[in-house]
């Protein structure tokens, strides 16, 4: 019996960065020889083990064969004849198939380390193609490594099997897993650029991949190219750290410019309108979680009147606090500020940057639903006579507090929002 440390802690350390989790793989036992010592069995498909002490996992190793389409069809065979490299063969990438023995030496059979230094993804064997997670995970480590590009016939492959449907075969919620780790990586849109380039994107979110090649106005957009901006967007909002929510309001906040009439471009004219629709499409298909569901469809919806809020009356104002349920979610709101900043700002192209761009937007309406909600709207129901009459005079109060906090002249009643 011998265990390897294999897959991303093997990776990270020769790549010289923080190592996480430790996985080990068993070479020469069974299961009930693990269980004699002590580990203890969590693995439903395989055998896998927690260590008595450390809790890591330790599996044996395994053969596998692909058995139906999808990422479920396989069958596994442990035996303690199964060798190390049995084991590596199944994996996906080169750099993910080191093993590191417990006296520290390498056993690498398909040259991952070489890949490590030529800053390559390149899949082990042909086996890689009887798991369409492996394109998530790809295009996920491609977010995670950025200076990582996908080798040739990596990605000749991933489109074979784009091709072939495998990536159909895919649940939604596996899917929303992999993206949602991708978008909270260090770059995500090389995420969405790797699933790009092998046309799997057009099969996941449809509504995303038809954003490139659609033009914006290049006075405020230098980039031009919608899809161009939209990575901008996400890889401002990774640059600020913001959570996951944030990111993916940013990534379909312009769903919409996919949708405008190309008679009509470079302008989107009701562009956010239009991406309501097609953010909860997108939400429905992926199963994606409440959380990050409203605030997409919220940032969507309400980008452009965030970004002329100091053009805004009063009354206007009060009436996109209550559309977005500030006073009962103000964290929420907060949360819409930040992704309309993040689209303000990712916009970069033919020597012209809005990265560090001013944007008193945030801080304007910010002071606006503090000092709204510094209304006592108890106080007003029990002063007033008719209880039909409470809401408006509800908002009537709080559009004078805005007023005053925003130092506005108008009456506030002269704007629709």
């Amino acid at each position: 019996m011998k265990t390897y440390v294999v897959g991303g802690a093997v990776r990270d350390a020769l790549l010289g960065l923080p190592v996480k989790d430790h996985d080990h793989v068993v070479v020469g036992a069974t299961p009930e020889e693990m269980l004699r010592q002590g580990f203890r069995p969590v693995g439903k498909d395989f055998p896998v083990f927690l260590h008595p002490q450390t809790q890591e996992e330790y599996a044996l190793a395994r053969t596998e064969r692909k058995t139906a389409p999808g990422y479920k069809g396989f069958v596994f065979h442990t035996a303690p004849d199964v060798t190390l490299e049995d084991d590596l063969v199944r994996r996906d990438l080169t750099i993910n198939a080191i093993a590191r023995a417990e006296d520290g030496a390498l056993t690498d059979p398909f040259n991952g380390q070489r890949d490590i230094r030529d800053r390559i993804f390149r899949h082990v064997s042909d086996a890689f193609a009887e798991d369409p997670v492996r394109i998530l995970r790809v295009a996920r480590f491609a977010a995670r490594y950025p200076d990582f590009r996908v080798a040739p016939e990596t990605n000749a492959l991933m489109r074979k099997m784009v091709d072939e449907g495998e990536v159909d075969a895919l649940v939604a919620e596996r899917v929303w897993q992999e993206l949602s780790r991708g978008l909270m990586e260090q770059n995500p849109s090389r995420m969405l650029q790797v699933l790009r380039d092998c046309g799997a994107l057009a099969r996941i979110v449809p509504e995303l991949d038809r954003l490139w090649g659609v033009p914006q106005p290049e006075k405020h957009h230098p980039e031009i190219d919608t899809g161009i901006h939209m990575q901008q967007v996400v890889d401002y909002a990774a640059s600020q750290n913001h959570e996951l929510p944030v990111r993916f309001a940013a990534l379909l906040h312009d769903l919409g410019k996919g949708a405008t009439p190309s008679e009509q471009w470079p302008a989107h004219h009701g562009h956010e309108g239009m991406g309501v629709a097609l953010v909860q499409q997108v939400c429905q298909r992926l199963k994606v979680p409440v959380e990050c569901r409203d605030l997409a469809v919220m940032t969507a919806r309400e980008h452009g009147n965030v970004a002329r809020a100091l053009e805004l009356r009063p009354n206007t104002i009060v009436k996109l606090l209550e559309r977005c349920d500030g006073f009962r979610k103000p964290a929420r709101f907060s949360q819409l500020l930040l992704a309309a900043q993040c689209d303000a700002r990712g916009r970069e192209g033919n020597g012209v940057s809005f990265r560090d761009a001013p944007y008193p937007q945030l801080a304007y309406l910010e002071k606006a639903l503090a000092a709204a909600r510094g209304v006592n709207a108890g106080e007003i129901a029990q002063r007033c006579s008719e209880p039909a009459r409470i809401p408006e005079m509800v908002h009537r109060a709080r559009v004078a507090a805005v007023r005053a906090a925003l130092g506005a002249n108008d009456d506030g009643e002269g704007e629709s929002a």
